[in-house]
């Protein structure tokens, strides 16, 4: 997820081009050699059929960690998928399933609903940079959806928290980058962070967003934010600004997210680092998450010099982290928990083990890098919101490791075991999760294509999956090889890996691993380019991933402006999303996007009647920046051509009967 390349021809993700895993540790494509091979999962084009075979989790403590960390009405486990598939389609608008309906109601540039500041989107992107500051920020990501009040199962009035990925300077303003000044650069900033928006049903049922609300909240990258964990005031985190190292302005570039038991929505911080420069030559920290010497795209460290590490080196210490925001109180100080690790977060997703300990599962989104857990020290209580929301300030975070036999475990990230010692350039815990790729590196974590978004299925106990979106570095000179389960030398389609923990203990040291779903076409004879979905399902790059209360799995794409629909996306249309139950094999497309858009962000009400999806980055150029002289040369969703410019926005999905959502 992300900006796109400035370069063409390369699947979206910014600094992807750039590597910056030098480490031996085995990549998972060796790994996935030796354990499918072996079985000969690509022997027929049915489901893989592993995750039948797996040990059961206990479906009472299932329904147990489902009802905590999701208000649901009891509605009961999906036996099947009960729509009309849609076909591919490259149409400029959402195409949803006959007897369903679709409408975007909360836009970049729409009031979040602050009383008495409210001020209109103005479609030739005069708004200034102060009011854009009290509107919804560009490219939607991320969503969640918190019942009001609290606590309760109310599927007719809620809070939705929501990401705001990046900026698309094109857009944002009349002229582009021309006569770039401060006033740009806030503007641009004051387009990025979270949302925080109440909505509810009118008097004839139709979702709205409520305005003007106490809940209407904008965080942007200058929001105070504690710091928690034990990076909390260390040497790495002090700043000019900030010499006790605990209080850091702002998030940015969140991507995916989590929500907890108690009520908080999680925000991750992903592609952080490009918005950082250097003067020099970068450092060995900042070659590790990928800083360079320039930023053609944001700009913001030419005038903002926290973003310039020649005169702020600890400010991108700072960034990387999961960020947790209670939802039902804007007065509320967001906290950025250190021990979660620092990394580009997509994703933090919740469950809790059998003991009620939290734990926290994340993707660290660039080629060849890691799975991440934390186990939270102390346990949930359902009678203690307080102490619950100092939960992810003190625990043990873990990285993945993948064996051949279809074995794994849970490597721990603890100061002063194996080569995490001052020796090797780990002082303290402190300085081992600020520096958690050289961590992972240096303990043999298992290197992954592109870890995604992480979904826990909520009916068994223990089964997790995670999207891994693509990898065309595969097998290129000095990279990891192919395999003959997967043989993609340019993996350009993705997959999606399923593992099951040991005794469906989420909190388990070891797990049980396989592939869910080989992402690829049918129509071809490029091996690496086939998948092993049913035909008519044909999907690539996978991306965002989450259960509903009925147990659905729902899977949707980020390809690329630079590939879709062309090259070998070809006649594979926009982006979509899919619906399937892990354990069988339908797999059906329930919706495709607008033109040049990804589909992210997902959140249901408790009773699954309504369905909301974020639409990012509608009409994105196939590289850089839109034209700001022909905003709208590529799509004018959702407003049309009066609209003025496309533009992200929240879409609300029902059923025309009323029924719930897939059945």
């Amino acid at each position: 997820m992300g900006k796109p390349l400035q370069k063409t021809g390369l699947i979206k993700q910014v600094n992807d081009d750039v590597v910056s895993n030098p480490s031996d540790n085995t990549a998972f494509s060796q790994v996935l050699d030796s354990r499918l091979s072996r079985r000969s999962l690509l022997q027929s084009s049915g489901a893989l059929g592993v995750a039948a075979a797996l040990p059961a989790g206990l479906s009472l403590f299932a329904d147990k960690v489902q009802a905590g960390v999701f208000s649901r009405d009891n509605i009961g486990k999906a036996r099947g998928l009960g729509f009309t598939p849609v076909p591919m389609s490259a149409a400029d608008t959402v195409v949803v399933p006959p007897g369903y309906s679709a409408r975007a109601f909360y836009k970049w540039g729409d009031a979040v609903g602050i009383a008495g500041k409210m001020p209109a989107f103005k479609p030739d992107a005069s708004n200034t940079t102060q009011e854009q500051a009290l509107q919804a920020g560009m490219h939607h990501d991320g969503m969640a959806y918190f019942t009001l009040p609290l606590a309760s199962s109310s599927s007719n009035r809620g809070l939705l928290a929501m990401n705001h990925e990046y900026v698309d300077n094109g857009l944002l303003f009349k002229d582009g980058t021309a006569h770039w000044d401060m006033n740009k650069v806030r503007k641009s900033q004051n387009a990025m962070g979270v949302s925080i928006v109440e909505v509810a049903k009118d008097s004839g049922g139709q979702w709205q967003v409520v305005r003007p609300s106490p809940y209407a909240r904008r965080i942007t990258p200058h929001t105070p934010m504690q710091v928690s964990g034990p990076a909390r005031g260390h040497a790495l985190m002090k700043t000019q600004a900030d010499p006790r190292g605990e209080v850091v302005l702002g998030t940015m570039q969140n991507c995916a997210n989590g929500i907890t038991p108690w009520g908080t929505y999680l925000t991750c911080e992903e592609n952080w680092a490009d918005i950082f420069t250097t003067q020099g030559i970068p450092n060995e920290l900042e070659k590790r998450y990928g800083i360079g010497s320039k930023d053609e795209s944001y700009r913001w460290s030419e005038l903002d010099f926290r973003f310039d590490t020649g005169l702020t080196p600890n400010e991108p210490n700072r960034f990387g982290w999961v960020v947790e925001i209670d939802p039902y109180n804007p007065q509320s100080v967001p906290v950025k928990h250190t021990a979660l690790g620092r990394i580009k977060h997509e994703g933090a997703t919740v469950t809790l083990a059998p003991d009620n300990r939290v734990v926290v599962y994340s993707g660290d989104d660039q080629r060849f890098e890691y799975i991440y857990k934390f186990v939270s020290n102390g346990k949930y209580n359902p009678n203690n919101r307080e102490a619950n929301m100092r939960l992810l300030a003190d625990g043990t975070l873990y990285v993945a490791r993948f064996d051949d036999k279809g074995k794994g475990e849970w490597l721990p990230l603890v100061h002063g075991q194996g080569k995490l010692t001052a020796e090797n350039g780990f002082a303290d815990q402190g300085e081992v999760l600020v520096k958690t790729r050289l961590a992972a590196d240096a303990v043999g974590a298992t290197k992954m294509d592109r870890p995604e978004w992480i979904a826990v299925d909520p009916y068994k106990n223990g089964s997790v999956y995670c999207t891994l979106t693509n990898n065309n570095q595969r097998g290129t000179e000095g990279k990891p090889g192919v395999d003959a389960a997967n043989p993609r030398a340019n993996n350009r389609f993705g997959h999606i890996i399923h593992w099951q923990e040991a005794r469906g203990n989420a909190a388990a040291a070891t797990f049980d691993w396989d592939i869910l779903v080989l992402a690829g076409r049918h129509d071809t004879d490029v091996a690496e380019f086939k998948g092993n979905m049913p035909k008519g399902a044909e999907f690539g790059s996978p991306d965002g991933l989450s259960f509903d209360h009925r147990g659905v799995l729902w899977i949707q794409t980020d390809v690329s402006a630079s590939t879709a629909n062309i090259k070998e996306y070809a006649g594979m249309g926009n982006n979509q999303m899919l619906a399937t139950i892990p354990g069988g094999h339908d797999y059906r497309r329930f919706l495709t996007g607008p033109v040049g858009s990804e589909i992210t962000g997902i959140a249901f009400t408790p009773d699954n009647k309504t369905m909301f999806v974020n639409i990012q980055h509608p009409g994105e150029p196939k590289e850089g920046d839109t034209d700001p002289a022909a905003p709208m040369a590529i799509s004018s969703w959702p407003d049309g051509p009066q609209g003025g410019r496309p533009r992200a926005a929240t879409v609300v999905i029902t059923k025309d009967d009323g029924g719930v959502i897939g059945s």
